[in-house]
């Protein structure tokens, strides 16, 4: 292992990044497991990019095919391409009827920003203190953006009910809070002379740790950006294709966006992303841009993109997520009034976040703790994550397929993890 490390170092440049203190050599993936250079199985509970299972049959047999047969730019008529984009759009709400396709949910951000700034004439965008949307210099404007780095960003605090802004606050007074802050960015944008053109979020707020959002709060800042004149963009690279029990992560936060981003579990590992908005708004973007991606709106993408959604429909996932998300959820939640450590557990579908503290009452976060939970779950075999806008949420995410025996295993896993790192009895 040493030798690859080295060997990494000197091909990527020192410091890429990697997960765990000890660094795992991954060389196989099947269903929901991965398996390292040694042969040790590991229960993926991190990676949505597979996310009907690696190497999904259904998923391979349709990439492997279309390689064989044909894949090119999208300056071509292909009929394939055509059939995927009309499913996909066709599983989204009436007026979402376009897309464009792109490679990486960074890439696809970058087009709604651009889409949105060109429809609505403004440059100004809102986005919450401890958001990720992407890689780029652009999007890297709005990560973590408590401090304004930019003057056509504007940040506010991201809307929860954990840490709330005013500690006893009915949580209509906290959704009116945090919609006050976003009418102030709004304003501010005024004041300064620069148009808005809207809000790029998360429905579910992933990057942030999966808060409990006060109820209502995302309609009404859709409501508030287009009273504004701006558009409101939901970024589903984390939150679609079921992740939440629903399809869309807007449909469990109850909006309607103007502009639909997408990302990684579209293609199962091949990389596929996508803009999905309005005719009139697609076709505005295409007409001032004659934007093209070499390899965007393939052939072999459209049929990556087809096997997922076969596999989700044939398979029953939208059920199973539900089914499993909410059992792995409760059980979650049974353990933390036996573990001080556990300050809240959240989640929907098979999304869960389990928040580790130093004290619960102070809610001190504690983000070595989390590390530490981290590191042995998956010295016992699972892979987790740790995430959230203090680091301090062991994050749980795993591809759809996930069954409840895996979530036992987990479990026990987790339980005995408890027992060392918090002596749980």
């Amino acid at each position: 292992m040493q030798d690859l490390l080295a060997r990494r170092d000197a091909l990527f440049g020192a410091g890429a990044p990697l997960f765990y203190q000890a660094p795992l050599h991954i060389v196989r993936g099947e269903g929901a497991y991965l398996f390292d250079a040694a042969g040790r199985r590991y229960l993926d509970l991190y990676n949505n990019v597979p996310c009907v299972g690696h190497g999904h049959p259904r998923v391979v047999a349709a990439v492997a095919q279309q390689a064989g047969t044909l894949n090119v730019h999208s300056r071509y008529v292909h009929a394939g391409v055509l059939d995927y984009a009309e499913r996909l759009t066709g599983l989204m709400r009436d007026g979402l009827a376009s897309v464009v396709f792109a490679c990486s949910g960074t890439e696809a951000n970058e087009v709604a920003m651009r889409m949105a700034r060109l429809v609505t004439g403004g440059r100004g965008f809102v986005c919450t203190d401890a958001a990720y949307h992407g890689s780029s210099a652009e999007l890297g404007k709005l990560t973590h953006a408590r401090e304004p780095r930019d003057a056509e960003i504007r940040s506010i605090p991201f809307p929860q009910r954990y840490r709330p802004l005013d500690e006893g606050a009915t949580e209509v007074e906290l959704r009116e809070r945090h919609l006050d802050a976003l009418q102030a960015a709004i304003d501010d944008f005024t004041a300064a002379g620069i148009p808005f053109a809207g809000m790029l979020v998360c429905p579910i707020l992933a990057n942030e740790g999966l808060p409990d959002i006060p109820a209502g709060f995302m309609a009404a800042a859709a409501q508030r950006v287009r009273t504004a004149g701006g558009l409101f963009i939901c970024d589903e690279v984390q939150a679609g294709f079921c992740r939440t029990g629903r399809w869309w992560g807007h449909e469990a936060a109850a909006v309607e966006p103007d502009i639909v981003t997408l990302g990684k579990p579209m293609g199962a590992g091949v990389p596929l992303a996508g803009v999905v908005a309005s005719h009139a708004h697609v076709s505005a973007f295409r007409q001032a841009t004659r934007y093209f991606n070499t390899f965007a709106a393939s052939p072999l993408q459209a049929a990556a993109g087809m096997a997922v959604l076969d596999v989700i429909e044939t398979e029953g996932l939208l059920r199973r997520v539900a089914d499993v998300g909410g059992y792995l959820l409760a059980e979650l939640k049974r353990r933390q009034s036996h573990c001080e450590a556990i300050g809240d557990v959240r989640g929907a579908g098979l999304f869960a976040g389990v928040e580790w503290v130093a004290d619960r009452a102070s809610k001190t976060p504690d983000r070595p703790g989390a590390q530490r939970v981290v590191e042995r779950l998956k010295d016992k075999g699972f892979l987790t994550g740790a995430a959230g806008a203090l680091g301090n949420v062991v994050k749980i995410r795993p591809p759809l397929i996930l069954q409840r025996e895996h979530v036992d295993a987990f479990l026990a896993a987790f339980d005995e993890t408890l027992r060392e790192v918090h002596a749980v009895p």
